[in-house]
């Protein structure tokens, strides 16, 4: 079964609202649709990403530098076409992690189509170790008349939809002042919801230690830290804030390779490693890096994308739980699928038909592409 050709489809519907964490807002939802048709007519698809100003310039490197080089191919050979996807990469005047997030498109649209072929769902394909995780609800964004009461709110609503858990935003003020903001979150959930945070690289590591003994001393109890330091010096700064707080810390989906994951591990800077497959390479990286994370007693995780995080977590035995968004925050997983399973009793469903299980609406495509 080889490649016929490849369609690239970027997508950007925008936000009712403005989210901010840290230090960033986005007021769009962007991802691309790409579409892999073989010879003998199973078409694979996916979508992947969520950054707005780089759409073209992923399209572009996908329909002029991959896809002429990856017709022809075997479908099968999924290392093979990994390997020259790769190639785009080697352009050292470009922003390598455009490359490999083309990369990754077009090899999450290859396995979604041996998946189709051999009529098996990728996460049975690849392990089949559970068919359902816990899923958590990315929460806590820095609302421009955020109270105490919002706050609190949010929590229950998150408890009411039947999550098992959130990922509450810190980072943007002090470590005393977030706390506060956390300390109502914890309230409202209760000693059975799960709670991480996340600063998205915005504390020094003196900061981020300060946080985490505040956490301690309130009785708070955090799950995970993710990406608690300024990415200067990441990797040490976060081996301090796990042996200072003993909270566990969780890093990887700003690394676009196994190499980068790898020295997180090496250095003790991680719990948890969250390697985002549509930004570093696709599931070949990510599956790649979660043997590695086996033999550090690393569990994995991964940044959003539950349409392939899914899979990924749900085929190994030492994944962790699929993050999603609220409806409003994430109106392409919401609106893009004629077919998901929702989140039950804190669980979400891996979808078991082949390949990844999910059919895209060709409606919400074409009202919502921006290269009409």
């Amino acid at each position: 079964m080889k490649i016929k050709r490849i369609e690239t489809i970027p997508i950007r519907i925008p936000l009712k609202t403005v989210y901010s964490g840290s230090n960033y807002s986005m007021s769009n939802r962007c991802t691309i649709v790409t579409r892999i048709y073989t010879t003998e007519g199973i078409v694979g698809e996916c979508y992947n990403g969520d950054e707005d100003d780089t759409l073209v310039a992923i399209k572009q490197i996908v329909d002029k530098e991959i896809t002429p080089k990856l017709v022809g191919q075997d479908v099968f050979n999924t290392e093979g076409c990994w390997d020259i996807a790769r190639v785009p990469t080697r352009n050292i005047l470009r922003d390598r992690k455009l490359a490999t997030q083309a990369q990754a498109c077009v090899d999450s649209a290859i396995h979604d189509a041996v998946g189709k072929a051999l009529h098996t769902p990728l996460f049975k394909m690849w392990g089949g170790y559970r068919n359902e995780l816990p899923a958590i609800c990315v929460a806590g964004y820095y609302e421009k008349d955020q109270s105490a009461k919002s706050i609190g709110d949010e929590i229950e609503q998150l408890r009411a939809k039947g999550f098992a858990g959130c990922k509450f935003k810190v980072g943007r003020l002090t470590p005393e002042a977030d706390i506060k903001r956390l300390e109502v979150a914890s309230m409202a959930a209760g000693s059975d919801f799960i709670i991480t945070v996340d600063a998205n690289q915005n504390w020094s590591a003196r900061e981020a230690v300060r946080f985490g003994l505040l956490a301690q001393k309130k009785n708070i109890n955090i799950f995970w830290f993710e990406e608690p330091c300024k990415w200067e010096n990441d990797k040490s700064g976060m081996e301090l804030v796990r042996k200072a707080t003993g909270v566990p810390v969780a890093a990887g989906q700003s690394e676009i390779g196994a190499s980068g994951c790898r020295d997180l591990m090496m250095s003790q800077s991680i719990d948890y490693c969250n390697f985002d497959a549509s930004w570093g390479g696709g599931p070949t990286e990510w599956k790649r890096i979660a043997g590695m994370a086996r033999c550090f007693d690393v569990c994995m995780a991964h940044h959003e994308e539950v349409q392939i995080s899914a899979h990924l977590l749900g085929s190994i035995p030492h994944g962790s739980f699929v993050e999603l968004f609220h409806p409003e925050r994430d109106p392409i997983f919401y609106r893009l699928f004629e077919n998901h399973p929702r989140v039950e009793n804190g669980k979400y469903r891996i979808p078991d038909g082949d390949g990844w299980g999910l059919t895209l609406d060709k409606a919400v495509i074409a009202k919502y592409r921006i290269d009409k």
